[in-house]
């Protein structure tokens, strides 16, 4: 699961990624923007979940994965987007476009 907070005087949003499955022992986030290195995802014991908080620069999409017990990989069913990777599968995608829909 994905949930952002844009904040208005800067240029980039907040996103926190989240990850839950009783099975597993270790989260890490692995994206671009993190160059695909393997970043550990803090466990919320209180709420049973993985979590990690990002800032992101606003108006990009960014492709991403969960890598669990450093040998599955997953994907974010909650993800804004998909789209196919080198490997043969596909990315979780965040986007933090912003959309100004007022009248001119």
């Amino acid at each position: 699961m994905i949930s952002k907070r844009t904040f208005k005087t800067k240029d980039e949003t907040e996103v926190t990624f989240i990850f839950s499955r009783d099975d597993v022992k270790k989260v890490e986030l692995v994206a671009d923007f993190n160059q695909w290195q393997p970043s550990s995802m803090k466990f919320d014991r209180k709420n049973n979940r993985f979590t990690a908080k990002v800032r992101l620069p606003n108006d990009n999409i960014f492709h991403f994965k969960y890598l669990l017990d450093g040998k599955e990989w997953e994907n974010d069913y909650a993800a804004d987007h998909y789209l196919p990777n080198v490997f043969g599968s596909e990315n979780s995608v965040v986007s933090t476009v912003t959309v100004n829909l007022a009248k001119s």
